[in-house]
């Protein structure tokens, strides 16, 4: 009698030679489009910059260095709902550590997370207390990464949030907690509406906390919660809006072409991050391609587009939430909400944080900065 195949298996990152290969000559052969007719970035990527990231991405970039970084913590694969799961899983050595489920965005993935690993897990060895320890879990969302596609309509954020609850569930942990930013936020706040048994609290670094109606009169804090938010939909809104509601033509778009693929994503990193003039400033252009090779060669981007149409009703004035919430406001997020609705609408806000430093991207750009406040958002929780 065959054996049942077990729950949770382990996995490997292994890209073939034949597709690295593959990268570099559709690089090596881009039809690059005429340049802008402006000097700034109002009509999208830059040539010149384009140019510069793909010429780095060809003849640079190595691949094998993530794949290796990757491959050095345990990473494995379950099935859930249907839909089979990729995620990272590292225990602490500390029995007592506290479970935490990080959730990335778009166009993130779990890589943004590979810096706050350590010191999560084991803060001793980069300088914090062992009480703060944590046991780890970094699943990637449906269709991104190495997690399947789904086949199916109906991926929604509760049902993505219900998804993390069996995971957990099934790792063995009774009692933990939940972070996330972008869309890892959007989850993390359906997590917190929905209150499954055993979650403690969660941390947000990206806050959908507006209210349901504007009011009349704003303070000038809420006034820019109010213009960002206008600049986020509107001028830096262009890929979200087709993501939106076109994600499958943008896929026939990207799925053929690295270089587009790699414009898509620089856009909005640069529109994004907390940088002196380009998003290489704050991020680097090897962290910038790391994120950028994942969605190549997973082929994710029409069926990472899908979490924008799947969700398309859903907006930045987020269900009232009474569990333990910590936030860390960044200082260049976009949009920037300020500290008077962000306590409407966590009653029970444990922690808030305004960093010095840090955009939209805060795993990414303030790894350290947001590992110091995952720790102190989240440490009343453990008593």
């Amino acid at each position: 009698m065959t054996a049942p195949a077990p729950l949770v298996r382990p996995f490997t990152v292994s890209i073939p030679d034949s597709e690295i290969d593959d990268v570099k000559r559709r690089l090596a052969r881009t039809r690059w489009p005429d340049p802008e007719t402006v000097d700034d970035w109002s009509q999208g990527v830059r040539l010149e910059n384009a140019r510069s990231l793909v010429d780095h991405w060809e003849h640079g970039y190595d691949w094998r260095r993530l794949e290796s970084a990757l491959n050095r913590f345990p990473q494995f694969l379950t099935e859930i709902d249907g839909l089979e799961f990729h995620f990272i899983h590292v225990r602490s050595k500390n029995p007592d550590a506290m479970p935490l489920v990080l959730t990335h965005g778009w166009p993130g993935s779990i890589v943004e997370f590979l810096k706050l690993i350590g010191p999560l897990t084991d803060p001793v060895s980069f300088g914090g207390d062992a009480a703060d320890s944590f046991d780890v879990v970094v699943p990637s969302l449906p269709g991104f990464g190495f997690s399947q596609k789904p086949r199916e309509t109906g991926w929604t954020v509760p049902r993505i949030a219900n998804a993390w609850v069996e995971l957990m569930k099934r790792l063995g942990y009774t009692r933990w907690a939940a972070q996330g930013g972008d869309w890892g936020a959007v989850v993390t706040t359906a997590l917190g509406a929905m209150r499954p048994e055993g979650l403690l609290g969660i941390h947000l670094n990206t806050q959908y906390a507006f209210p349901a109606r504007i009011p009349d009169t704003l303070s000038p804090e809420e006034q820019y919660a109010v213009e960002t938010l206008a600049l986020y939909t509107g001028d830096l809104g262009g890929s979200n809006h087709l993501q939106r509601t076109k994600p499958e033509t943008v896929g026939f778009a990207l799925a053929d072409s690295p270089a587009g693929q790699a414009a898509w994503i620089y856009e909005k990193f640069q529109s994004k991050t907390d940088n002196q003039g380009l998003a290489e400033d704050a991020l680097g252009s090897d962290d910038m391609l790391d994120a950028i090779s994942l969605y190549w060669f997973t082929n994710s981007a029409a069926s990472s587009g899908r979490i924008y149409w799947e969700n398309r009703s859903s907006t930045f004035a987020g269900p009232k939430l009474s569990l333990p919430v910590a936030v860390t406001v960044f200082p260049k997020d976009i949009p920037r909400l300020p500290r008077s609705w962000i306590e409407d609408a966590y009653s029970n806000l444990i922690h808030y944080g305004e960093a010095d430093r840090g955009g939209h991207f805060a795993a990414l750009e303030q790894p350290g900065i947001l590992v110091d406040e995952i720790r102190t958002g989240l440490r009343t929780l453990r008593s």
